[in-house]
């Protein structure tokens, strides 16, 4: 196996979280990835990866080698298509990740179309609600809401969204209306969880300045798309995106509420990993996901 391989190897083993079931993407047994593993350190004069019966999690020299060897193999992704296809032919994977709810709704009908027009690209679409670290993760770039806290990061700035508080009339039929944030201590809320934090605190602005209300319910979950659901279903209150939900508010089937006491908007962002170049193809992914999804904005 050639280093590119072995970098590559390495490269899977972090990103699925073992050595056995990277080495099954290779058809390689347990103990050829370990050799593999071994000999990598070896060559590199460090250790690579912590390991427990349990985990494995990247030292820092491994985290180093992790970025760089993301790096070089999308350089020769890059390279190989150059010479096979022409330099103005895209090709290779892309990974990347969105919100639930936003990447079934609005980002795969986009990637269809990006893909009818770059047939040689390949992609994986990570659908998850919570924090994804993008360089562990092995992802080339994410739609994330909000600011951006990781440093680490690139961002493309895409537009403004905001949250609404809406209710089934299923839900409205059984429970008054709240007519003021205050209200909301009376209400069932239906709350999403992003990794570890419980989002229990949901701002609206008061008299022109944000301020948040503690909230509570009998029913959490960290996907977005079943808060939905349940809202729909009659089961309590839910603050989702405007996206997410006009089609359903469009239809009667959700109402807005407290609208005149309107959360501040949030920012719709594509990050990726900084430091380096990116791929050829991933920057025309940005670019094409960046257009396509503010049109949709405007």
């Amino acid at each position: 196996m050639d280093h590119l391989a072995s970098l590559a190897l390495f490269m899977r083993i972090v990103e699925k979280g073992g050595l056995a079931i990277a080495g099954r993407d290779f058809g390689l047994s347990p103990a050829a990835v370990t050799e593999r593993l071994a000999a990598l350190e070896s060559h590199y004069k460090a250790r690579l990866l912590n390991r427990t019966t349990r985990a494995i999690s990247l030292t820092d020299e491994g985290r180093t080698l992790f970025e760089g060897a993301r790096n070089l193999l999308s350089e020769a992704t890059d390279l190989e298509s150059r010479i096979r296809h022409g330099v103005a032919q895209l090709s290779g994977p892309i990974r990347l990740s969105a919100p639930i709810d936003l990447g079934r709704n609005r980002v795969a009908p986009l990637l269809d179309c990006f893909m009818e027009q770059h047939p040689e690209i390949s992609v994986e679409l990570c659908l998850s609600d919570g924090y994804i670290d993008l360089v562990a993760q092995g992802i080339d770039l994410a739609l994330r809401f909000g600011s951006l806290k990781d440093s680490s990061l690139q961002a493309k700035k895409i537009g403004t969204n905001r949250r609404i508080l809406c209710a089934a009339p299923a839900y409205l039929a059984r429970f008054p209306q709240p007519e003021h944030p205050d209200d909301l201590s009376e209400h069932n809320c239906l709350l999403m969880r992003f990794g570890t934090t419980t989002d229990r605190e949901w701002p609206f602005v008061i008299n022109g300045k944000k301020k948040n209300y503690s909230v509570r319910g009998n029913r959490i979950a960290n996907d977005g798309a079943l808060v939905k659901h349940w809202c729909l279903e009659g089961h309590g209150l839910a603050l989702k995106s405007l996206w997410d939900v006009e089609f359903h508010l469009k239809r009667g089937e959700l109402v807005p509420l407290l609208e005149s006491f309107s959360a501040p908007e949030t920012t719709l962002q594509i990050v990726y990993p900084g430091g380096s170049t990116l791929p050829k193809r991933v920057r025309a992914m940005i670019d094409f996901l960046s257009k396509e999804l503010a049109r949709e904005l405007d």
